[in-house]
C-alpha cells in the first residue's frame, strides 16, 4: 500500500507543478478594472495663439484589461494627449475621448475624467527685446557699476527672465553679462583754455575774441586731476570765410577718457582781416 502512494513520485510532483502553473496562468487572465492619474499633454497649439492660465495637467483614467498587464502596469506608460490644432481666440470647449489616451497593447481605456476641458486662448506675437541686467547689489563706496559687452571685469552666465505674467519666452535663454567695477565720475572746471581757428585762408590774418574759453569736464578722477588746458583742442572754423567779422560757433576734439560737457561761451566773434 505505501508502495502504491509514493509509486511514481516524480511524475506526480511535475503533475501538480503544471497544474499550478496553467492555474496561475488561467487566472492571470482574468479581466479587472483599474483607476490610475495621467499626465495630460497639449499639442499643436497654433502659433499665433497663447494659452491662458494653468489648465489642468492631470487626467483620471478607468482602464481595463487582463490582471497580470494591469499589475504590470507602470503610470509612465499612460498619457492623454489633447489635439489643439483647431484652437482659436476666446474660450473654447475641448473634449478628451478615450482614443486620445496613449497605452500599451491589451489595455483598454474605459472613460477620462474630466472629459471636457475649457481652455482660454488669446492671440499671440513674437518680439525681439533688449536684455536689460537686473543689479540687485551695490559696489564699494566712491565706486559705480557699468555694464557693457566688454570682455574684462566680472563675467556671468544669467538665466533670462521676464516680469509680466502675460508674456513668456519661446525657448528658454540665457545670457553673458560683463559687470566693470569704475569709479564714479567727477567733474572738472578748466578755465583760459586757448582756442584755435583753423582753416583760414592763405594770406588773411585772424583773431577772436575771446581767445580762450572755459570747458567743463566729465570723467574718472584720475584722469580729469591730469588734464591740462593745453590737451584740450577747441577750435572755431574758419573754412571757406573770407574777409569779415562773424560770429562762429566753438568746436572742440573729444578727449580721450572723458567728456567735455559745456564750453563757455559756446560761440565767439572772429575778425578776418
Amino acid at each position: 500500500m505505501r508502495r502504491r502512494i509514493f509509486g511514481h513520485l516524480g511524475l506526480k510532483v511535475l503533475s501538480i507543478a503544471l497544474a499550478t502553473l496553467v492555474w496561475w496562468m488561467v487566472a492571470g487572465q482574468r479581466e479587472a478594472e483599474r483607476s490610475l492619474r495621467a499626465p495630460l499633454e497639449f499639442r499643436n497649439i497654433p502659433d499665433q495663439l497663447e494659452l491662458v492660465g494653468e489648465p489642468t495637467g492631470l487626467v483620471d483614467v478607468r482602464l481595463r484589461g487582463t490582471t497580470g498587464a494591469l499589475a504590470q502596469l507602470q503610470t509612465s506608460e499612460v498619457v492623454a494627449v489633447l489635439d489643439l490644432k483647431g484652437a482659436r481666440p476666446g474660450r473654447r470647449l475641448f473634449h478628451i475621448l478615450p482614443g486620445d489616451v496613449s497605452v500599451p497593447t491589451g489595455i483598454k481605456v474605459l472613460q477620462v475624467t474630466p472629459s471636457t476641458l475649457s481652455l482660454t486662448f488669446e492671440s499671440a506675437a513674437v518680439r525681439t527685446v533688449p536684455v536689460v541686467p537686473d543689479i540687485d547689489d551695490e559696489p564699494a563706496s566712491g565706486f559705480e557699476i557699468s555694464i557693457r559687452g566688454a570682455t574684462q571685469s566680472v563675467v556671468d552666465t544669467v538665466t533670462i527672465g521676464v516680469n509680466n505674467a502675460s508674456v513668456r519666452l519661446r525657448t528658454q535663454r540665457t545670457a553673458v553679462v560683463t559687470i566693470e567695477i569704475r569709479p564714479v565720475p567727477v567733474e572738472r572746471v578748466v578755465d583760459h583754455v586757448p582756442l584755435e581757428l583753423r582753416n583760414a585762408g592763405t594770406r588773411l590774418i585772424s583773431t577772436a575774441s575771446p581767445g580762450d574759453v572755459t570747458v567743463h569736464l566729465r570723467g574718472a578722477p584720475k584722469a580729469i586731476a591730469a588734464v591740462h588746458g593745453a590737451d584740450l583742442k577747441v577750435y572755431a572754423d574758419l573754412s571757406g570765410l573770407g574777409r569779415g567779422r562773424y560770429n562762429l560757433p566753438v568746436r572742440f576734439d573729444p578727449p580721450h577718457d572723458m567728456t567735455i560737457t559745456s564750453v563757455a561761451p559756446a560761440q565767439v566773434d572772429v575778425r578776418i582781416r
